[in-house]
């Protein structure tokens, strides 16, 4: 088997879990016929199985064209090359007076990339223009701005494969395409959920016209799993709400990616923080503002004053404070209680710089206070104030080498049962030191816990908050997380010790893409905010986690962006003939409200019961939870 290696960004071959049915298409080839198609140019075609086969018959090669037309589009397939095959993908293919013109993506070595093309009557090709990159997290791209690159696309052409390196195709073995074309941008590479790159495909380059595959060079070219789905129609399904939560939304508008609980007026309530305000309880239906608010536009806008946030007496006073994370890149400020007078609060910069997208607030040192755990300036970290000078610049503990800082997922959990708190990456754990040095780095264990294959874990991988308990009850702690902040992915990671004291971890699957089989037949993406609490009072934690609805704004960045905004509790229930011992049943709570990069779950109301809060772009939640007594009984 001979494999190359070239510079090529459509086609991405990544591991099962992930795999590539990233949409529920419309329309899927099944057949043994090629009815609904018509060739065109120098071809042969066959079909047999539901996969086709192309040759070329002349120099030019041929086409195989979809009886039917298609603007906004996401497409994929599994092609394979026998020989020197030249194999394609042509959208948008517009009819002309000269013949047709449209958006090419070419799977050869030779020319591989994206293309705008013009062909004659006959299928010939008569002019090719390769693409400008551009697009980022936005669904109408610019055109590139003077000084910069060719339209601020990531890597070479605006594509790039895994941590930058450009993919394989595998010669004479199946490969994925995956595709979405939509308004002027064309993203070939959302297999991995990891780019943001893209390609201008404006409406000069084919308006409305139906897919082609192409077949050139020598030898034969087969396609199977075909399908596509028009982008034209987006779906809006009816409200539903478990019979275990009663829901109360407390604002209808996006100003955080989270909420945090505490008793901010000192009137022995807990009261809920969310951006720029506060919300008494009990009732939560009056809003205080901490600092000058401004809603937001989840279509073209990010909540850069509070990605996520947390409430705690700081400042040693008795009255609660807030500390807000910003933005990637962005510093975190201490916003100071007034202590009841009628006014903003005071805001302090405490921590210069935080890239890693979730952040946590544990007691790591065992001192009784809670520390920020975060990751910025290249390397992750925690950080706490002064006593003496607590709006001053917090100290910060080193606890990895530059690198460790930055992407997604973030979890604290005992690893190895020592008694003390370690740390969780999706690229492995760092044990705590009997003794914290703030200049030292903790001791790094790597693991996989992506759940990529034999990629190393990336900053796109990973989600939010990764939960460190014993799932299967073998007394070992195991790591339940989701994989893919921007894609698919949920699963749990069993802890396994061998008699010489090593560690190692079995991933377990809960939830893959649309083509795995997934706990209760669910399945969504960007899963971008998660908690762990034990939220049906049966004594083992389980797993809160919802989808960041237009994580990346009004734009098809991310795969299923525009799936339903879910909330769902995974309840861990320990089952020895499931694998590793324990299965993930999971239970909507809600489809119209999803969760940002933090979910909080507390006893609000004293209750017994753990009520949910979440807060994203359709607004702030509080979803009150039944004791276990009653639930299932509404």
């Amino acid at each position: 088997m001979t494999r190359m290696r070239f510079i090529f960004y459509p086609v991405l071959v990544v591991s099962a879990l992930i795999g590539s049915a990233t949409f529920v298409p419309d329309w899927t080839f099944r057949g043994s016929t090629l009815d609904g198609w018509h060739p065109l140019g120098q071809a042969a075609w066959t079909a047999a199985n539901g996969e086709i086969t192309g040759r070329a018959t002349g120099d030019t090669g041929g086409w195989l064209m979809l009886d039917h037309s298609l603007q906004d589009l996401a497409f994929r397939a599994s092609f394979r090359c026998e020989g020197e095959c030249k194999p394609g993908i042509l959208l948008r293919a517009e009819k002309t007076a000269e013949g047709l013109k449209g958006i090419y993506v070419s799977l050869s070595p030779a020319d591989a990339g994206s293309y705008r093309v013009t062909l004659d009557s006959s299928g010939r090709e008569i002019s090719r223009e390769k693409l400008t990159a551009g697009g980022g997290t936005v669904r109408f791209a610019q055109p590139p701005a003077a000084g910069r690159g060719p339209g601020g696309g990531r890597g070479p052409g605006g594509g790039r494969g895994p941590g930058g390196a450009p993919p394989e195709i595998h010669l004479n073995e199946w490969n994925d395409i995956n595709l979405v074309i939509d308004a002027n941008i064309l993203r070939p590479n959302v297999t991995m959920n990891a780019s943001f790159g893209g390609f201008i495909a404006d409406e000069s380059g084919g308006k409305f016209g139906p897919i082609g595959l192409y077949a050139g060079g020598s030898g034969q070219v087969h396609f199977k799993d075909i399908s596509w789905k028009s982008l034209t129609s987006r779906e809006n399904p009816a409200e539903q709400i478990s019979s275990n939560y009663r829901k109360q939304q407390i604002s209808q508008f996006y100003y955080s990616w989270g909420a945090a609980v505490a008793d901010i007026n000192h009137d022995g309530i807990d009261d809920i923080v969310a951006g720029p305000f506060y919300y008494p309880g009990p009732k939560f239906d009056t809003a205080h503002e901490i600092y000058i608010s401004k809603a937001i536009s989840p279509s073209t806008e990010y909540p850069i004053e509070s990605m996520v946030q947390y409430a705690y007496d700081f400042t040693g006073d008795g009255w609660p404070d807030v500390l807000n994370v910003g933005g990637v890149g962005a510093p975190t400020y201490l916003y100071v209680n007034p202590r009841g007078e009628d006014r903003r609060w005071d805001k302090y910069m405490v921590v210069p710089r935080v890239n890693l997208e979730i952040a946590l607030l544990r007691d790591i040192d065992g001192d009784g206070k809670p520390e920020f755990i975060f990751g910025g300036d290249g390397i992750l970290a925690f950080a706490k104030p002064d006593p003496a000078n607590p709006t001053a610049p917090w100290k910060i503990f080193k606890v990895s080498e530059p690198g460790g800082g930055s992407g997604h997922g973030l979890g604290v959990g005992d690893i190895n049962g020592d008694g003390r708190l370690d740390i969780v990456r999706p690229s492995g754990w760092y044990e705590q030191p009997e003794k914290i040095d703030p200049d030292k780095p903790w001791v790094f264990h790597p693991v996989n816990f992506a759940g990529n294959g034999d990629a190393p874990p990336g900053n796109f991988d990973g989600g939010a908050e990764m939960a460190v308990y014993d799932v299967n009850g073998d007394g070992l702690n195991d790591v339940v997380t989701s994989l893919r902040a921007h894609g698919f992915g949920l699963a749990w990671f069993e802890q396994k010790k061998d008699s010489s004291g090593s560690r190692t971890f079995e991933m377990h699957p809960i939830m893959g893409d649309f083509s795995t089989k997934n706990a209760g037949g669910v399945t969504f993406t960007e899963l971008h905010g998660s908690a762990v609490a034990d939220v049906d009072g049966d004594g083992i934690p389980d797993f809160i986690v919802g989808k960041r609805f237009w994580s990346h704004q009004d734009s098809y960045t991310d795969p299923y962006s525009y799936g339903p905004a879910v909330l769902y509790v995974y309840h861990t229930v320990r089952n020895k003939k499931a694998p590793g011992g324990a299965e993930f049943i999971p239970e909507l709570i809600h489809n119209q409200s999803g969760a940002g990069n933090t979910v909080t779950v507390t006893d609000l109301n004293k209750d017994g019961a753990p009520d949910i809060i979440t807060s994203g772009d359709r607004g702030t939640f509080i979803f009150w939870g039944t004791p276990r007594s009653q639930r299932g009984k509404r």
